[in-house]
């Protein structure tokens, strides 16, 4: 039966050694006041100690003096498992330091050995992940020199076929922020972007023995609809009510708390984008990219466009009419909306429906969507593409994996080169009025995110949209296209490739 507590009776039911499973999406729906008063009380009595942090889209909030920023900094953590560490940025720095084990598994793969502990698996099979860093005959998960665990993703053969297992440590203890809990302790997420993975996480917290606390930020005395009851009552331990932070009229709007027609996605979009601090900037370049991205859409396509530069694809699509005749998707469970940029990332505007997040990634590693626009960091002269990691600083592969390794078509969005780089365009023609200092295209990729192998062995049509050029992958290597008006193959593409393209 739960308990109704203050924050910080609530985390004494924190033992050291615990494996704290964090229901948060990048830097979206984290408990906070939990994670604090962890902070607190490791503060005072320097427990709980030897921590296990699992999340599969990360949990920070952009602030490395909020949230678990602070008693990770200090010492209470031994080891984190996540997706995605953007939002963390005193967490990335202190990884690469090696001050405690890191690793890195695909935000989709982590979801689903989540679900899987839920129905009492130890793990979960899956075909993402072969042939890219994760896989254990290449790099394997660890991210820096301490993080040696083999366990998490083994090599598998079933039934003659290639798989990669994933197991996570056994979770003991729920971290999960809800909307309202009723006077049965049923919680509902009416007032939030989404749910993500909050059911799997309590089943297999109880299938573990272990402490579920939830986070609401109201008791309510009439019972959810049962519909809406995310997570049953018997399976919270602790319920802790906390003032929700002012919400700005326009964040309000991507809870799903009133309609937003089709017709309005634009303007709130541009409110929206005028709150976050991390707002895109990608200039000529990006429109160019964007423009020409957005060709590659059909009527009914079912979408997922990643951050940065692949977001122009949408807003061009909203320009030329398409935006209106596709389904786009976001990794936490979104569908037939707008997703957000920026530090509400994860959320959508006028979606349709959003379900648990492992169910969004069952749809993407079953190659349910048609098409995908992804950013990259680096390409090499096989295809191959680094898109989680650089030099001295890493951000994690979070649903990259996942969303490239079955879509029919995958198209990369990205400059030719980059710090520097100035372009414009007037009249259709591209002109490059200066080159940026480090290439985008190298002869080996620092990590591999995407595996171009794989990606012809799936039939896969893959495209490189730049600034100036497109090129396509085939069986040897790229092959360039298209060349944009204005712009002169040997000078502005071929003598600035370091490998030879087809032409």
């Amino acid at each position: 039966m739960y308990e109704i507590m203050s924050s910080d009776e609530a985390i004494r039911l924190i033992r050291d050694g615990d494996c704290i499973c964090v229901n948060s999406f990048v830097g979206i729906e984290s408990p906070v006041e939990l994670h604090e008063a962890i902070y607190r009380r490791y503060q005072r009595m320097q427990s709980p100690t030897h921590l296990t942090l699992v999340s599969s889209a990360g949990f920070g909030v952009w602030d490395e003096n909020r949230n678990a920023e602070g008693y990770i900094r200090d010492g209470a953590v031994d080891r984190l498992i996540c997706g995605h560490f953007g939002a963390m940025p005193s967490t990335k720095k202190l990884v690469l330091e090696d001050r405690f084990e890191a690793y890195n598994l695909p935000l989709g793969c982590i979801s689903h050995a989540i679900r899987a502990q839920a129905g009492g698996l130890p793990g979960a099979l899956s075909k993402v992940g072969l042939d890219i860093f994760v896989d254990p005959r290449k790099e394997g998960p660890g991210i820096n020199r301490v993080s040696i665990d083999n366990s998490l993703v083994k090599y598998v053969e079933v039934d003659g076929e290639e798989f990669l297992y994933y197991k996570l440590p056994k979770i003991t203890v729920a971290l999960i922020k809800g909307t309202a809990a009723d006077r049965k302790g049923n919680i509902s997420f009416d007032d939030m972007f989404m749910s993500g993975d909050a059911l799997s996480i309590c089943q297999a917290v109880k299938a573990n023995h272990g402490k579920v606390i939830v986070q609401v930020d109201r008791l309510v005395n009439t019972p959810s609809r049962p519909r809406n009851a995310i997570i049953p009552g018997c399976l919270v331990d602790a319920i802790v009510v906390v003032e929700p932070e002012q919400r700005n009229d326009a964040y309000t709007a991507l809870t799903g708390s009133f309609e937003i027609p089709y017709e309005e996605w634009s303007s709130w979009t541009e409110k929206i984008d005028g709150l976050s601090s991390k707002q895109s900037r990608s200039g000529a370049a990006g429109n160019i990219i964007g423009r020409r991205a957005s060709q590659e859409l059909r009527v009914d396509d079912i979408v997922n466009i990643g951050i940065g530069l692949p977001e122009m694809v949408s807003r061009h699509a909203r320009k030329n009419g398409m935006l209106d005749n596709i389904t786009l998707t976001v990794e936490s469970g979104g569908i037939g909306g707008f997703p957000v940029s920026g530090e509400a990332f994860g959320a959508m505007i006028g979606a349709a429906s959003v379900y648990d997040m492992a169910n969004q990634f069952d749809l993407y590693d079953n190659g349910g969507l048609d098409i995908c626009f992804m950013g990259a960091l680096e390409v090499d002269r096989e295809g191959n593409v680094n898109a989680h990691r650089s030099e001295g600083a890493f951000a994690g592969i979070g649903g990259f994996a996942n969303i490239t390794a079955k879509t029919p078509s995958v198209i990369f969005c990205m400059t030719f080169n980059t710090k520097g780089l100035e372009v414009t365009q007037s009249k259709g023609i591209v002109t490059i009025q200066k080159e940026g200092s480090v290439p985008k295209f190298v002869d080996k990729v620092r990590s591999v995110s995407f595996s171009a192998k794989r990606a012809i062995a799936n039939g896969q049509k893959v495209l490189f949209v730049t600034e100036r050029c497109v090129f396509r992958l085939t069986p040897n290597g790229l092959k360039l296209i298209e060349a944009y008006p204005g712009i002169d193959v040997q000078r502005d593409i071929l003598s600035q490739l370091p490998f030879p393209v087809e032409v």
